[in-house]
């Protein structure tokens, strides 16, 4: 054990030596090495950060929650859009349906959205806001939560009270810091009181919905103003939760045969809907992305290999300029698995070094990304590894015909050298 940890102490010496006696030629032959972990990790982290943001947004989805729309959420719906689009929108009467007849579902909600509208607080105005009606338990699909304020009562949902609950910007918007619980605006053409205000989501460009800037009513309210009979002017979403311990696909078959019933569809007819589900969206970014790491891994390979090559000539260099060193030691004893661990080591921590920086500055581009753009960029600890890794290989496949031809030399002939 004290041999080796002696061999390893020397070569990494040595491989520091080499790293500060000729700083030009080092920094040119690690260069290949940088520049490929750097593609590699890049574009492996670029990726992640990539599909983690788009899988936040699918986080509003919910894992254990159905969605009754016109199209599939999968390649299908893009080859047969005319055929998907010719479909009734899904409306309140099919919510009404699987609310009444659904032994698996916990919740079911059914909401509209539309957008152009104007809310006033005094001289203060936002446009172009869009409104949404929803049904009353929609709330519990987890997907927005209020930090100030209350949500609507039975009774206010029932009657269709004029009370509103705001996304966060709008309510900074309209009021600044001043608190708008109880406050009165202009909405509609009616005034509605402020019940509500929701966290503050943020900005990520994959958020399927944009609470922040929602003013948000009861559905019974947004059938007093909108002729909601009239479901080409609205965006719709009808979700159906799973109750505690029912599988999704349970769920699913139980939606579909309601829907079916209430459609009266006959028993050879295809169905006039979707059942849709987040497992289906993950299966269709996740190919793109496999493609995108593939192709980033292939980019880095090639700017690896010229790293390769830069550097077996250092530690060709280095055999050489050590010539007479190995033939000593050969001579006092030391043997080829000596000789060929030390070269080895070396050209590994000259590599790890090289891919270290790499790494570091893989980090720095990331941060940099994050403070510039919605999304979030982050250096994983699994492309870290990765790319450490990566470096070793490369030492070893680099280092090994150099080592393997330093541990070959005869000594007598390496000593007279």
């Amino acid at each position: 054990m004290v041999k080796y940890a002696k061999i390893f102490t020397e070569s990494v010496a040595q491989a520091l030596l080499s790293l500060t006696t000729n700083k030009l030629r080092t920094i040119l032959s690690l260069l290949g090495i940088l520049i490929g972990i750097f593609s590699i990790i890049a574009v492996m982290s670029a990726v992640d950060s990539l599909e983690d943001n788009i899988k936040n947004g699918f986080k509003e989805l919910g894992n254990d929650v159905l969605y009754v729309e016109k199209m599939p959420w999968t390649s299908d719906g893009d080859r047969n859009y005319w055929k998907y689009m010719k479909r009734p929108d899904p409306d309140y009467d099919d919510y009404s349906y699987i609310k009444e007849r659904s032994k698996l579902a916990e919740y079911v909600n059914y909401c509209i959205f539309t957008g152009g509208k104007t809310i006033q607080f005094r001289d203060n105005s936002i446009t172009n806001a869009f409104v949404m009606g929803a049904t009353y338990d929609y709330i519990k699909l987890g997907s927005a939560s209020i930090s100030t304020g209350r949500y609507f009562t039975p009774l206010e949902y029932e009657r269709g009270r004029n009370v509103i609950i705001l996304g966060a910007v709008v309510a900074q918007n309209l009021f600044g810091n001043t608190s708008p619980i109880g406050e009165t605006v202009k909405f509609l053409g009616q005034k509605f009181t402020v019940i509500g205000v929701l966290e503050k989501e943020g900005d990520n460009m994959f958020n399927f919905l944009n609470f922040d800037e929602v003013m948000w009513i009861s559905h019974p309210t947004a059938k007093k103003y909108f002729n909601l009979s009239n479901t080409s002017r609205f965006g719709e979403l009808l979700a159906v939760k799973a109750n505690t311990n029912v599988q999704l696909d349970e769920l699913k078959g139980e939606v579909t045969g309601i829907l079916r019933a209430g459609r009266r569809l006959r028993p050879m007819e295809d169905n006039n809907f979707a059942v849709n589900e987040l497992s289906m969206l993950e299966e269709m970014i996740g190919p793109v992305f496999s493609v995108m790491s593939i192709v980033g891994i292939v980019i880095g390979f090639f700017a690896l290999i010229v790293g390769m090559f830069s550097v077996a000539n250092i530690m060709f260099v280095s055999v050489k300029e050590r010539t007479n060193i190995i033939g000593i030691k050969k001579a006092l004893g030391a043997t080829k698995a000596v000789i060929l661990s030390e070269f080895l080591i070396e050209s590994i921590i000259l590599c790890v070094i090289g891919g270290a920086v790499g790494i570091a500055l893989v980090g720095v581009v990331l941060n940099v990304l994050s403070s510039v753009s919605p999304l979030t960029f982050g250096l994983s600890s699994k492309n870290v590894i990765l790319g450490v890794l990566c470096s070793i290989l490369v030492g070893v496949i680099s280092g090994f015909i150099p080592a393997f031809q330093a541990s070959n030399l005869d000594p007598v002939e390496a000593i007279r050298q």
